[in-house]
């Protein structure tokens, strides 16, 4: 038997009790005055620490324990009184008000008059005890503990995925000149056919997959990214090659957001289901969960930075004058628990690595062009990549109706037409948001960037600046990603690739994401040398260069660098180690070949890839050192 709850009632003349002094950070918001309650039963009570998984269990005993205690001594009042000093293993401050409150709640159902005593504060007090045979009496409520250690896993499906489905939808057109019309009534443009399939997309709502996606076989054929059979569906390994990619992205999203004034911060991925704030804000997101038990508490999966951002938020000092403050963590990881008919290779997965930046708005106007400048910020992220995509807005209607000037705006600047949604009722935290989204080859749409308005999570995380007149206020909150998962990103390039691919076009990735970007093939043993001299060169300037070393004919060796897309191939053999120059197998240009001068070749690629990350090689030099991880045949 495990004891997680302790309780001391006396049956009182009276009790009458001031809070004098917060004892702990999380203690209540409260009026400091004298309370007074007659004729009453007072329940003092401790929550203990060593199983806190069975708080309800617990407050459903503790309820029927104090109803039996209520009824032998005759009263219907009743003060809880929260007294940590029942025990030397108190529970944490959220879990233990959790409970005192599922309690108070109970027993005012069943028409008890009930007073409780502030929580988490210092109180003084008087009482005075009847002094019958059951005035003074104590009990220990306990649950049998389960195996130490053990993991269970749950999802949580939220209120908001409820609301959504509850509320009211309404879809149109804007076009540049800030037209307004009602999807139905559209006229779609040639060129606008992937708007048409975006806008079936979100009104039909067909998210399941029947077939994988085309992605799916490229990412395993180019020793990216596979599956992982000893995961959870939906969770990923990444190989050497795709570690690259990966990584080559994260940093271009970090360094552009950073650049824009954001601060770096990390946070748990993993948060305690009982957090009064969390839990609120968990029902207000859109998202299954993973639940996950450990030892004696419940914890749930982070599905992104909102609740480590919003924490620390919540403890900083801040002036009207610093605002806006923004925060951003890179995420590894995140985690949604898609329904498995929905999951997708990387288009739809339940472990992803998200950049999130949380900005601190003073105020609706001060929001608003957060919101604005931040829309630019991913317009310029996606460029980049070299990907279309289409715009989507989505906002509470009155809201639109009060600032459609300036949803106009930013479609206008954008030169295409986007999608309207509008709610009639707000069924998450935010007010409005948009997104963009790209569009794949099943007419499947995935969100990339977005940034989202919330009106909620401030006061719900106790969020506050100080205003000019020394007055605490509450700040607006916007969530952002300027590029959406860094997953989605790498399942839009490919996409993209496979369409280029059936229009008869070669794939290929942007040169600076490519793992190699140039390959050097020596048509002998003899000539590996100069290869490795060229290689030294070429790596001195920041260029990714391996050699294909393998006892292999150069007609195959060719062909194994154009199924990797390497950008730039190149064979040494005598011709080229009496030449300045050597034949440059360029792939954006339909693999045509060019005489290059090795001095011209730095520049171009330096060219291509100036402005944007760079890591070294993190592959052997030597393709005959490297082993064959994809099974994919």
């Amino acid at each position: 038997m495990v004891i997680v709850l302790r309780l001391l009632t006396v049956h009182s003349d009276f009790i009458e009790y001031e809070p004098k002094k917060k004892a702990i950070k999380a203690a209540e918001e409260i009026e400091k005055q004298l309370h007074h309650v007659d004729e009453c039963l007072v329940v003092f009570s401790s929550i203990e620490k060593q199983d806190e998984a069975n708080f309800e269990s617990i407050a459903e005993k503790a309820v029927k324990e104090i109803e039996d205690v209520a009824k032998q001594v005759g009263t219907t009042t009743i003060v809880l009184y929260p007294w940590v000093h029942l025990s030397d293993n108190p529970a944490r401050p959220d879990v233990a008000l959790h409970v005192l409150k599922l309690i108070e709640s109970s027993l005012k159902k069943k028409a008890y008059a009930i007073t409780r005593a502030p929580f988490g504060w210092y109180k003084a007090f008087n009482i005075k005890c009847k002094g019958h045979p059951l005035s003074e009496l104590s009990r220990s409520i306990g649950e049998v503990s389960g195996h130490e250690g053990a993991i269970k896993v749950e999802t949580i499906e939220s209120e908001a995925l409820k609301g959504e489905e509850e509320t009211k939808h309404e879809f149109y057109i804007m076009d540049p000149d800030g037209t307004l019309t009602p999807v139905k009534d559209y006229r779609f443009k040639a060129e606008a056919k992937n708007l048409r399939k975006f806008v079936v997309y979100e009104t039909e709502k067909k998210r399941a997959s029947e077939m994988p996606p085309p992605h799916a076989d490229l990412m395993r054929k180019l020793a990216l990214v596979d599956y992982e059979p000893g995961s959870d569906a939906g969770n990923f390994r990444w190989y050497p090659k795709g570690w690259i990619v990966k990584h080559l992205l994260e940093q271009y999203v970090q360094d552009l957001t950073i650049e824009y004034g954001a601060m770096p911060i990390e946070s748990p991925i993993m948060y305690s289901f009982t957090h009064p704030a969390i839990e609120k804000y968990m029902h207000r997101f859109p998202a299954r969960q993973y639940i996950v038990k450990s030892g004696s508490d419940n914890f749930f999966l982070r599905f992104a930075a909102c609740f480590g951002q919003f924490l620390i938020s919540s403890d900083a000092q801040i002036s009207y004058s610093q605002l806006p403050i923004k925060l951003f963590e890179m995420t590894h990881y995140s985690f949604r628990r898609e329904q498995r008919g929905e999951l997708a290779a990387l288009r739809r997965l339940r472990t992803f690595t998200m950049p999130d930046m949380h900005t601190i708005a003073k105020d609706l106007p001060m929001a608003k062009q957060a919101f604005e400048e931040q829309f630019k910020l991913s317009v310029n992220c996606l460029q980049a990549f070299e990907l279309d995509y289409e715009s989507v807005f989505r906002a509470q209607k009155d809201f639109f109706e009060e600032n459609k000037k300036w949803f106009a705006k930013m479609v206008k600047a954008r030169n295409r037409p986007a999608l309207i949604e509008l709610f009639d009722k707000r069924y998450a935290y935010f007010i409005c948001k948009f997104e963009f989204n790209i569009i794949d080859n099943q007419d499947k749409a995935s969100a990339l960037s977005t940034v989202q308005i919330d009106v909620e999570n401030s006061e719900r995380f106790d969020i506050s600046f100080v205003d000019q007149q020394n007055q605490k206020q509450r700040p607006l909150l916007l969530h952002t990603s300027i590029s959406g998962a860094i997953e989605r990103i790498v399942y839009a390039l490919l996409e993209k690739a496979y369409t280029e691919q059936r229009q008869g076009k070669i794939p290929m990735f942007p040169v600076w994401l490519s793992p190699t970007q140039v390959r050097l093939l020596p048509v002998s043993e003899e000539h590996l040398v100069h290869c490795q001299k060229i290689a030294k060169k070429l790596s001195k300037q920041n260029i990714r260069v391996d050699i294909d070393d393998r006892s292999e004919r150069i007609g195959k060796k060719i062909r194994s660098a154009e199924q990797e897309w390497i950008p730039y191939i190149i064979v040494i053999g005598d011709k080229e180690l009496a030449s300045k120059t050597f034949p440059v197998r360029i792939r954006q240009e339909n693999r045509q070949e060019v005489q290059m001068t090795e001095k011209a070749l730095i520049q171009r690629i330096c060219t291509e890839t100036k402005g944007l990350p760079y890591i070294p090689l993190t592959l052997p030099l030597l393709l005959s050192k490297r082993p064959i991880f994809s099974s994919f045949q």
